[in-house]
């Protein structure tokens, strides 16, 4: 087992028996726990979009967290903590946009590149298909977007929220979900490939998806 891996392991061991103990209601778990991930989501939430500010940040991390404390007992650990923490904090981000957009029209989600070119070990091809932060230019289409994302299986959808939203690459995602960098490539490119098949329909026929 690698240094990465292992320090993975530990890590998830470590979360477990702390989540167990939130389970419990000790008090200073909750705040080891807040302590631990708060800096995380908040990180993750301000590069969502152009348009949150810091005090928007707070906002939803608040949110975040009081879902985390409300649903922490549907937590299965089938994935990380801090991969449902995200899905969490995406979902709340997207919910924030939608009630804000009266004030804030016209903002535009952060993109972020969507070739891979620099990761290692990349030998399939790119999906023919954009990734879901590319067209993420306003609240309706970061609807759509998650409503597509909610009719994929559990492994896409984790696959994808983890590249394109948690922003990890090849090699850390192949240690978050046990695989093969090879293989993340080609799951990826797949489930992107599925993707692109839901969101043609539910997007409104004028929105192109054409490379």
């Amino acid at each position: 087992m690698s240094e990465l891996q292992t320090a993975v392991s530990d890590s998830r061991k470590a979360d477990a028996d702390l989540i167990a103990r939130c389970r419990g209601g000790e008090a200073d778990a909750w705040d080891a726990l807040f302590d631990k991930y708060y800096p995380v989501a908040a990180r993750f939430v301000f590069q969502l979009s152009a348009d949150f500010n810091h005090e928007d940040t707070e906002e939803i991390c608040q949110e975040t967290f009081l879902a985390v404390v409300r649903n922490l007992a549907s937590f299965q650990g089938k994935s990380s903590f801090q991969t449902w923490l995200l899905r969490v904090a995406a979902n709340k981000a997207l919910d924030f946009r939608g009630k804000s957009r009266a004030e804030k029209r016209g903002g535009s989600m952060v993109h972020f590149s969507l070739d891979g070119a620099h990761e290692e070990g990349k030998i399939d091809p790119r999906s023919q298909c954009p990734g879901p932060d590319s067209v993420l230019v306003n609240a309706e289409t970061s609807r759509l977007i998650r409503q597509s994302l909610d009719q994929l299986d559990d492994p896409c959808r984790e696959i994808i929220e983890l590249r394109y939203y948690g922003e990890l690459s090849y090699t850390e995602i192949a240690t978050e979900l046990r695989l093969n960098p090879k293989t993340v490539s080609s799951r990826l490119s797949k489930c992107l490939d599925r993707l692109c098949v839901i969101a043609k329909k539910i997007f409104p026929p004028e929105h192109s998806f054409a490379v």
